[in-house]
């Protein structure tokens, strides 16, 4: 089906990735800000957080088979804490240090976070372009019907 069959889910993917980079950027920016913290409430070390998308899927309603798919956007599937265990830092007068010196440090590496903050702006900025140029075809097809 070709997508300008149903112009508007230009506009629903384009809105759906928004609001998932939007959400991918605020959980790197607490990755980030918690970058040092050394004991949470649930004890232990910040744990980073990792958001996991899934691609959502709509049936072909008109003049399609029961079976086709259509990509209609992104979700958040999920958002999980990263599996990876703390780094280990020797600051032997740190409160939390261990008997050899060494503090349990989150898992967060700050250069990791800001290329992952730098591709989610990225894929931001895609989308908007994409709203923006599905808004400029709008107005020019407008244009030609009014000439």
């Amino acid at each position: 089906m070709p997508i300008f069959d149903k112009p508007f889910s230009v506009l629903d993917i384009s809105a759906s990735g928004l609001a998932a980079e939007k959400a991918r950027m605020g959980v790197i920016a607490s990755n980030i800000a918690n970058a040092q913290v050394t004991e949470t409430s649930d004890g232990g070390p910040y744990k980073r957080k990792e958001v996991e998308f899934a691609s959502v899927l709509n049936k072909n309603m008109i003049g399609g088979k029961a079976n086709d798919k259509m990509l209609s956007g992104v979700k958040i599937k999920g958002i999980t804490e990263s599996k990876l265990p703390p780094n280990m830092v020797h600051m032997p007068g740190h409160p939390q240090a261990n008997k050899e010196g060494f503090v349990s440090m989150p898992n967060v590496s700050i250069a990791k976070e800001m290329v992952d903050m730098i591709a989610a702006s990225r894929s931001y900025e895609a989308n908007t372009s994409v709203i923006s140029a599905f808004r400029k075809m709008g107005d020019r097809a407008l244009n030609i019907i009014g000439r």
